[in-house]
């Protein structure tokens, strides 16, 4: 699978990856409200991407894709979609490393998934979480014509709830 935008493409995660993976795993954002990974060597790295990411592309057919600059091809971070057991319809989820955000480049990634979503899956409607004091996730989701539903608090950790109808 291979999306791209004006200034970006998103690409399925290889085992190539992990370096990238590492320094997004242990990054201040998504440690602070994402959460800790225990994602620290190349070893865990392929573990995680075997495991959670490119099993999720086998199982359901999408997942979480790298986002790379077009032109460069470095890597800024992830976005896609993922099924989750405590939830109703597909999740979006993005993170970018710290120096890639406020470029807009997670709208324009977001939209590209959200784009894939309704017209290649034919979901009509997604949903995200985020935690409530990640003040640039909401404004990406409120942005995004995201609306919030409810808190919720799956594995006691409370979480905005957010839904977007595709139609």
């Amino acid at each position: 699978m291979h999306l791209q935008t004006e200034r970006l493409q998103l690409r399925e995660f290889t085992l190539n990856d992990c370096d990238f993976l590492i320094a997004l795993l242990n990054s201040e954002g998504w440690l602070k409200f994402i959460g800790e990974r225990n994602v620290r060597t190349i070893d865990q790295a392929k573990k995680y991407l075997k495991d959670r990411i490119i099993k999720s592309y086998k199982d359901f057919g999408f997942g979480f894709y790298l986002v790379e600059l077009k032109d460069s091809k470095i890597p800024i971070g992830m976005c896609g979609l993922v099924k989750r057991d405590f939830l109703k319809h597909l999740d979006l989820g993005f993170a970018f490393l710290s120096q890639y955000e406020g470029y807009g480049y997670g709208f324009e990634a977001s939209k590209e998934v959200i784009q894939f979503a309704e017209e290649e899956l034919s979901h009509k409607k997604l949903l995200a979480i985020t935690d409530p004091e990640n003040q640039k996730s909401i404004g990406l989701l409120i942005k995004l014509s995201f609306k919030f539903d409810q808190l919720i608090n799956p594995d006691k950790k409370d979480l905005n709830l957010y839904s977007l109808e595709t139609i």
